[in-house]
């Protein structure tokens, strides 16, 4: 039945006159922007017992009775309680009279951190005691009545924010830690957030939402992901690192516009401010090209920003892989600041400087050099020595430091060979002033420009530690970052190829030919979105040709396509030119609220070694559970001392 009345109202759209369909969407979409526009305010306090939240409570109150629900905060003079929600602070005064006695004695004996339910009436403040810090510091409300709801033991740590808390003890008492105003404020705006996405991406837009499976099977390429055993000898799902596959198949079976929120899985051990199990925005369309991509996901970044931060400036810069690297040795960059790389060769071509002779000399060698503005005001020898040392512990290459000021004895004795006329070039093509400090160094262009990338961050923190402000944490500098090279070289084998991103992306168009001769060469139809030197997404164009595919898969990656032969034989029924795109959630919501870790966004979060501090997680598990599976584990044999020395020291790196 159902099935019948779609089939009739899909008969009757495709039957309508072309011409007519543009005027009947733009006004659709202008009905729905107008709807959406018109902001409800929530009721915070439905089907609750309370009437209101703490921290809505003003003058437009009083004289009202209310009930509120909470925590006891603080206390004094066995007269004034602060009572605290998720919404803010309200100040209760119990009455000294002796009709109160039963009230005062639940209040004054709960301990701190109680949960209570009080009711009273909304009063002022009497003159002079209002308490312009906070919201509700012109009324406080008199209690009448008062339950104890829960009362609270001794807490491991105090519930105020200015109390310092190690990172692992909040983990461990990660229920608690999530009272605290900022975490409040992380996940609920997070949550607002993603709300707008929904919005803009299902009503405004047309996309349609899907769950896809969680329990997998082994994808070839990219991270290593967890295998979860069946009750199959030998057998094994994988958890997804991402729905890829999924969303392509998706395309294929005509849910042209899909998106999920999606939980994604990486095996990646000990990585600083990774996860192993994190969130995405997961996108995909048909018949779209890059730009469509990146029109849609700048419009959606702007509609969903929140509105206590700096606005988005739409469209979003563009600058390809290649003027990355050579501008700013990442192919993530912070735009916020200058501090570009310069290629100067051409100053150095005719040079007594060995070093740098050696250099030019070969088909890759470069001399390359940044300019940190006022260094010699900001920067002491020992920061110097610090910079030219990690350039040789990290990368096995020389930093010449040169300096305008000629009070200045701590420079390289190399530099000093530095000619005249060289050194006027040098400062006409940088734009050196005076106090200046310029970094030179030559290699291949690659390594030169990536150390000189690293410099320029470790160059930005030295100063910022002196109170030089380059990087606004207020400013958000989204940058789109285009035509990466398809493969990359292996690190182990170098004579072999693998995907710089997925073995699914795209060439591009103009580099189709170079597959079948210089594949190393071909750059993709892959687009990275950078915010503030951090990725916050990529995506690419999509290969919806099957021989193309198994071409890649095959040939030039040598992978095994009967993995992915369920993919391969989509692709032959049909599929249409499809794209997309995936939003780490995580990452961009710590970049919008400002935290230091992607933790503090992330309601239950594991450790930096991927542990749960919490529920102890992973834990052991009976060799009796492990049958059904056909596994067997390898128990290590240690003596009772070594596992007390392990265990402690495991704990303190937790």
């Amino acid at each position: 039945m159902f099935f019948r009345a779609w089939l009739s109202q899909l008969s009757r759209a495709v039957s309508r006159p072309v011409g007519r369909s543009t005027p009947l969407i733009r006004g659709c979409l202008a009905r729905r922007l107008a709807l959406s526009s018109q902001k409800r305010t929530p009721d915070l306090s439905s089907f609750v017992s309370r009437t209101n939240t703490c921290g809505e409570l003003g003058s437009s109150h009083l004289g009202q009775e209310v009930t509120l629900c909470g925590w006891i905060q603080y206390r004094r003079q066995n007269i004034f309680v602060v009572l605290r929600d998720f919404h803010g602070l309200v100040q209760v005064i119990i009455p000294e009279d002796e009709s109160s006695a039963s009230v005062k004695k639940i209040l004054c004996e709960a301990p701190l951190e109680s949960v209570v339910k009080v009711s009273g009436t909304v009063i002022s403040r009497p003159p002079g005691q209002e308490n312009p810090k906070m919201p509700t510091g012109e009324i406080e409300i008199k209690v009448k009545t008062a339950e104890l709801l829960n009362a609270c033991k001794k807490l491991p740590f105090e519930m105020k924010d200015f109390v310092k808390k190690t990172e692992a003890l909040r983990l461990q008492y990660r229920y608690l830690d999530l009272r605290s105003s900022q975490m409040q404020y992380n996940l609920r705006l997070r949550s607002e957030v993603v709300m707008k996405m929904r919005e803009y991406l299902c009503n405004l837009h047309g996309f349609v939402d899907i769950e896809t499976p969680t329990l997998f099977k082994r994808t070839p390429g990219g991270a290593k992901e967890f295998l979860v055993p069946s009750r199959e000898p030998g057998k094994f799902y994988s958890l997804p690192q991402s729905p890829q596959q999924f969303k392509q198949l998706l395309m294929v079976g005509g849910l042209d516009r899909y998106f999920q929120v999606a939980r994604c899985y990486r095996d990646e051990g000990s990585k600083p401010d990774r996860q192993p199990e994190f969130t995405q925005i997961d996108i995909e369309m048909s018949f779209v090209d890059q730009m469509g991509i990146q029109s849609l996901i700048e419009g959606l970044l702007h509609y969903s920003w929140p509105n206590d931060k700096e606005p988005v400036v739409i469209p979003f810069p563009s600058m390809t892989f290649a003027e990355a690297l050579s501008s700013y040795g990442t192919d993530k960059p912070d735009t916020r600041f200058g501090m570009k790389i310069v290629d100067v060769s051409s100053v150095f071509r005719k040079t007594d400087i060995r070093f740098f002779q050696d250099t030019l000399s070969k088909p890759q060698g470069t001399v390359k050099a940044i300019c940190v503005r006022e260094g010699v005001k900001y920067l002491k020898r020992k920061d110097i020595d610090s910079i030219k040392q990690f350039a040789a512990d990290q990368f096995n290459q020389q930093i010449l430091p040169i300096f305008l000021k000629a009070n200045k004895n701590w420079n390289s004795p190399v530099a000093k060979l530095i000619k005249e006329d060289q050194s006027l070039e040098l400062i006409r093509l940088m734009e050196i002033q005076e106090e200046d400090i310029v970094l030179l160094t030559a290699g291949e262009h690659k390594k030169a420009c990536s150390l000189l990338g690293k410099l320029r961050l470790q160059c930005a923190d030295l100063l910022e530690t002196k109170g030089v402000v380059l990087r606004d944490p207020a400013q958000f500098s989204f940058l789109w970052v285009v035509d990466f090279p398809l493969f990359l070289p292996k690190e182990e084998s170098p004579t072999e190829l693998e995907s710089a991103h997925h073995p699914f992306t795209a060439p591009h168009p103009s580099d189709i030919h170079l597959l079948y001769t210089e594949p190393e060469k071909v750059r993709s139809q892959h687009y990275d979105l950078v915010l503030n030197g951090s990725e916050i997404g990529g995506g690419s164009i999509r290969i919806h040709d099957a021989q193309l595919q198994q071409y890649i898969l095959e040939t030039l990656l040598k992978e095994d396509v009967k993995l992915l032969s369920h993919l391969l034989q989509a692709l032959d029924y049909g599929a249409p030119p499809h794209g997309g795109i995936a939003l780490g959630l995580d990452r961009l919501m710590c970049l919008i609220t400002g935290a230091p870790s992607i933790r503090d966004v992330i309601a239950f979060p594991k450790s930096f070694r991927g542990r749960d501090l919490m529920s102890s997680a992973p834990d052991s598990v009976p060799r009796e559970e492990l049958k059904p599976y056909h596994i067997q584990v390898s128990w290590p044999t240690v003596t009772e001392t070594e596992m007390d020395s392990l265990n402690q020291s495991h704990q303190q790196k937790c």
